[in-house]
């Protein structure tokens, strides 16, 4: 009796990780530390950085106002899932509706109360991005073009939590949040044309819905071929140490997406270039690591808004 019930409690363990996708949330989670370390204040040292209260609230509190996002998104998407994802459907449901729904709240308010911690804005912030997750979810994935740039935002905004924590705004930063953005971006609608068949079951009017998949295909071009200014910034103007070898394969990697791209037209195959985009995001995220390896050892305090 006790070993089934153990195992049960390990199914729906398992079930939870799927509905959060917590393989996702410790890479954003990691990223937020790499960029702090690497990119928002070189100066100060790796351990200070890794022993700040603070920012360790703020990341905890990005990764739990994740977990819930997905949890309403899948709350949300229950019946397009089971088009697109029927395998993984399985999976969450072995979680009741209810239950997710007290989780996504219980998770909410605990978010609150750590940044309760920390200053009213960062309530505030994280207030408003909890919202805009929900809003998100319920109505703007539905429409074009306005769902993926809010899909967007919502992947970059725990990036700004920590940007304003460290109160710096170099250049820089803003040319690899470009790069950033517009990879996400790419990859949005790369996930609209793989779940075409649900969303147009659902009435999710996504851009290839709406304007077919050429035009699709034709806006994931122009953002590729745009996202060699970035590219350019951060390999000629700015000094990102060896991390300009990750931008330079990086783009020749996103020609061959590109060619690939207008050959296809199965979701098998934009699966795979799904998992490419995904491959060349998470490789940036351990990259950061090659800007400047000697922050590791020494630098100096940075004070913060909060």
């Amino acid at each position: 009796m006790f070993s089934r019930k153990f195992k049960l409690l390990l199914t729906k363990i398992f079930s939870f990780f799927s509905v959060v996708r917590g393989y996702n949330i410790w890479v954003v989670a990691l990223a937020q530390y790499l960029s702090s370390i690497f990119i928002l204040a070189p100066e100060e040292s790796a351990l200070h950085i890794l022993l700040d209260w603070k920012l360790f609230l703020i990341v905890l509190a990005s990764s739990l106002s994740i977990a819930s996002g997905y949890i309403i998104n899948n709350f949300y998407d229950a019946k397009k899932d089971l088009i697109n994802r029927p395998k993984k459907v399985m999976i969450d449901r072995l979680v009741s509706q209810s239950t997710k729904l007290k989780v996504y709240f219980t998770v909410n308010f605990i978010v609150v109360i750590l940044m309760s911690f920390i200053s009213w804005r960062a309530v505030f912030f994280f207030s408003a991005y909890i919202f805009l997750i929900w809003f998100y979810s319920h109505k703007l994935k539905r429409y074009p073009m306005i769902g993926n740039l809010t899909a967007v935002l919502l992947a970059v905004l725990p990036f700004f939590g920590v940007l304003m924590y460290f109160k710096n705004f170099y250049h820089v930063i803003f040319a690899h949040a470009t790069f950033l953005f517009l990879l996400i971006l790419i990859r949005e609608l790369v996930k609209d044309l793989e779940n075409i068949e649900g969303d147009l079951a659902n009435n999710y009017q996504t851009i290839p819905v709406r304007f077919g998949e050429r035009t699709a295909k034709t806006i994931i071009t122009f953002l590729t071929v745009f996202s060699i200014i970035p590219v350019y910034f951060l390999t000629e103007i700015y000094n990102v140490g060896y991390m300009e070898i990750y931008f330079y394969i990086s783009y020749f990697l996103l020609i061959l997406f590109l060619i690939q791209l207008w050959k296809v037209n199965k979701k098998e195959m934009y699966v795979k270039l799904h998992f490419l985009l995904k491959i060349i995001i998470l490789s940036g995220v351990f990259c950061i690591v090659l800007i400047k390896p000697s922050v590791l050892v020494h630098g100096k305090k940075i004070l913060s808004i909060y």
